[in-house]
């Protein structure tokens, strides 16, 4: 693959600029002042965004919090959108010090899975009521574009029982425009590549540059190519934990802006994994985040990118996903198996030397459910703005100014209710229900409401499914 950048790319991460943003003090008044202008749902600049990050006393940390859940839940309410990762292949040409996949490591086991293999993970992922999947591939030869879009076309082909994948997502090495193209034609939703670190002396460091993945620039500019290449739907994310966290919120949100700027339309979704221990793996204490202050970026980044997805991963525990998704998260997966061919395992047991990294919450997907339920959030297998091609600048038209709500609540109700005629456990199911019922009496207007109770007993009694607005 030639190696040329975007045609549009310019350096966007000015490393002395953000490290100086990172020392800045705390000031209560102008801390007040950005988060009114986050309120508004303005997105923030990096500038803004380092007065959030700069806040030490508890008091304002509080504010900060407080002022995050409230516009998580103006713009999203209260639903929260689950998926399941799935990984196809861990041959690696990359050699990153923190990734127990890297080439040098000698005692992972490496895996491709078959196409038997592949179609018996996506009938157990449906057997439990997944509806959206991530896939992911190592930085490999065999892993081309081809392939990675004969898997995404052989998974939504694969239909068990009243199961269906509605939406496959993709984590997979930067591919140049010509490589996008081919994907997209696919069927994908969110191209998504984590830069790892933005500081560029720490990205050199963990990746060597005798590697693909040791140009961090190549890499820093991968989705301004997939913009070029078609895919309007990206994903940003930052490993926590190599470097300053502050530091890696500001890239992120330079990221964003940039994009923004460049091509209309800011990343769909952003990650925020902390490094998690990993089999072959030595990590450096430095910069291992606190649980303090990933409370404290979360809740930052839900306000610096108020429109943007933001996803918590099943590296945290069942307790700190617990606790930081009212900070503003939109997505986290649920019933995560990350070892090679993993779902149809019978035993919990990780065995680290086939999984990337350890995780930290292994809950079913229906226990995951229940809790949301008990919660009260709105687990959502919704697929239809990608469906219906609200993707880009698309959906930003309908996500500004509010209208969004009045499609994915409904959206959301539509998929839970499947969920619960199909999948749920009876606990589960009698929440569930309970909740749809407390949901659709907050529809203001009697005709949208009766028209989603219509479709709603159209699930339950007539067995309609994948049915949306």
């Amino acid at each position: 693959m030639k190696k040329e950048l975007s045609k549009n790319y310019k350096p966007f991460i000015d490393d002395n600029k953000l490290e100086n943003l990172c020392e800045i003090h705390e000031n209560a008044s102008a801390i007040k002042d950005v988060i009114a202008k986050s309120m508004e749902k303005n997105p923030l600049s990096i500038e803004e965004t380092a007065i959030l990050l700069a806040a030490k006393s508890q008091d304002l940390k509080e504010t900060i919090f407080n002022a995050a859940r409230e516009l998580k839940k103006n713009v999203y309410g209260n639903r929260i959108v689950l998926f399941a990762p799935l990984y196809i292949g861990n041959y690696c040409i990359n050699d990153c010090k923190y990734c127990a996949f890297r080439r040098s490591l000698r005692t992972t086991v490496r895996k491709t899975l078959s196409e038997k293999e592949l179609i018996e993970q996506i009938e157990t992922l449906e057997d439990k009521g997944h509806k959206r999947l991530i896939l992911v591939f190592g930085e490999h030869p065999d892993y081309t574009p081809e392939f990675i879009a004969n898997s995404v076309k052989k998974v939504y082909s694969i239909k068990k029982g009243k199961g269906s994948i509605r939406r496959v997502n993709i984590n997979a090495a930067p591919l140049d425009i010509e490589g996008y193209k081919i994907v997209k034609a696919a069927g994908i939703g969110t191209y998504q590549i984590f830069q790892e670190t933005y500081h560029k002396k720490t990205y050199v460091e963990y990746h060597p540059a005798y590697t693909h993945k040791g140009d961090y620039d190549w890499r820093l500019d991968g989705l301004s190519r997939a913009y070029e290449g078609g895919c309007d739907d990206v994903g940003i994310g930052a490993l926590f934990g190599l470097y300053k966290w502050k530091y890696e919120v500001l890239g992120l949100v330079a990221h964003a802006r940039y994009l923004e700027k460049t091509y209309g339309c800011g990343p769909h979704t952003i990650s925020f994994p902390r490094i998690r221990p990993a089999h072959g793996v030595t990590l450096k204490q430095e910069f291992i985040v606190s649980d303090e202050d990933f409370k404290h970026l979360v809740a930052v980044l839900r306000l610096s990118t108020p429109y943007t997805g933001m996803i918590l991963t099943a590296r945290e525990t069942p307790e700190i996903r617990r606790e930081v998704l009212e900070f503003g998260v939109s997505q986290i997966d649920a019933g995560t198996r990350i070892e090679l061919a993993g779902y149809t395992k019978k035993e919990e047991k990780q065995e680290l030397n086939k999984e990337q990294f350890s995780i930290g919450d292994m809950r079913p997907l229906d226990e995951v459910m229940l809790e949301l339920l008990q919660n009260g959030y709105i687990p959502s297998f919704c697929t239809s703005c990608y469906r219906k091609g609200r993707t880009g600048q698309q959906f930003m038209e309908f996500a500004i100014p509010g209208f969004i709500q009045n499609l994915c609540t409904p959206n959301a109700l539509l998929t839970l209710q499947e969920y619960l005629c199909d999948y749920a456990s009876p606990k589960t199911r009698e929440v569930g229900e309970k909740a749809i019922e407390s949901e659709l009496a907050k529809i203001a207007n009697p005709e949208q409401r009766e028209k989603i109770r219509k479709m709603l007993d159209g699930i339950k009694l007539q067995h309609n499914r994948d049915i949306y607005l």
